[in-house]
């Protein structure tokens, strides 16, 4: 269940939010999502897949965290181990709150049921004047970062429909047991497709800014290996 509400001042003064990772805070998560703004940053830790959106068919790209629900291999006992985390799941359980005007500024949002919110612990939102924070002006640079980001990734996933330059995939997790576990339902970049694309459709991407993150996706990749490496020393441990 959630519980959004425009964060106010008044209503919130006294408001804190935990900053510290664990499942018991929602980090137990298989996966989220990652602007392609961020993939040169993401490829370093996370294997970066794409999903379709059932009923839209829209594109959009995830940073994987495990291989099946509720799994994170970066999660231990102390913290996460990655030095970056996706702003959509950095910023939790903060939110963009839009209204029906597009001219409108949009508004800072909290999941008030969220476990990272308390009013013993973690940082404050507020100080005793009901100013900002440091903490909460933070916050609002990232959710900025991320809308602004967002709104960015509409040309990038179009060009890669375009140029027909994502396919289906599957991956064989090996399991403790010695049997393997079939990561499905997930996309990639049609490495063959890229590698034939004429000069001047390469130069297109180029110039639109579209050529990095899609070489960052083909890199991350090789995290795959890693994460099954986390998965097996779990397993073991």
């Amino acid at each position: 269940m959630t519980q959004h509400a425009v964060l106010d001042s008044l209503k919130h003064r006294h408001l804190r939010v935990r900053t510290d990772r664990a499942a018991t805070l929602g980090d137990a998560v298989m996966a989220c999502l990652v602007m392609p703004a961020e993939f040169r940053r993401a490829q370093a830790h996370y294997p970066i897949v794409f999903q379709r959106d059932l009923k839209s068919g829209r594109l959009s790209a995830l940073a994987l965290f495990g291989f099946e629900n509720g799994e994170n291999l970066f999660l231990g006992e102390n913290g996460w181990d990655a030095a970056w985390i996706p702003l959509a799941h950095a910023v939790q359980p903060f939110l963009i709150g839009r209204t029906t005007d597009p001219a409108a500024t949009p508004q800072v949002h909290i999941d008030l049921a969220s476990s990272r919110v308390s009013e013993a612990e973690g940082e404050r939102l507020f100080d005793d004047m009901g100013n900002p924070a440091a903490f909460l002006e933070e916050v609002a640079q990232s959710l900025g970062d991320l809308d602004g980001a967002y709104r960015a990734s509409g040309a990038f996933y179009e060009a890669l429909e375009r140029h027909d330059l994502v396919e289906s995939f599957m991956f064989e997790v090996p399991q403790a047991d010695g049997s393997r576990q079939s990561l499905a339902g997930f996309l990639t970049i049609n490495e063959e497709r890229l590698r034939t694309l004429p000069a001047d459709v390469l130069g297109e991407l180029h110039a639109a800014g579209h050529l990095l993150p899609i070489f960052m996706a083909v890199a991350s990749v090789g995290r795959f290996a890693e994460l099954v490496a986390r998965k097996s020393s779990r397993a073991h441990g």
